[in-house]
């Protein structure tokens, strides 16, 4: 029998990940943040087109997270 390997590549997988066991997630900018909550390591497309980039520190946010424009979660 020949060996397969498969490569998967989800899109922002640990948002979606978040998302599948809250669906009230769905459809917010939402990011996902490092072992010791320090910097966004997933975004959905919404956080995304809010110009947040990959490995943001979470304090340089915490203005939009305190007016609900964001939702962070702790990895899980």
């Amino acid at each position: 029998m020949k060996e397969v390997i498969a490569l998967c590549d989800a899109n922002a997988f640990y948002c979606s990940c978040e998302q599948v066991f809250n669906p009230s997630l769905l459809d917010k900018a939402l990011g996902v943040l490092s072992n010791n909550d320090g910097c966004i390591v997933a975004r959905t497309a919404q956080l995304k087109a809010l110009g947040v980039a990959m490995g943001t520190p979470a304090f340089k946010v915490r203005d939009q997270v305190e007016r609900d424009e964001i939702i962070l979660k702790s990895s899980n």
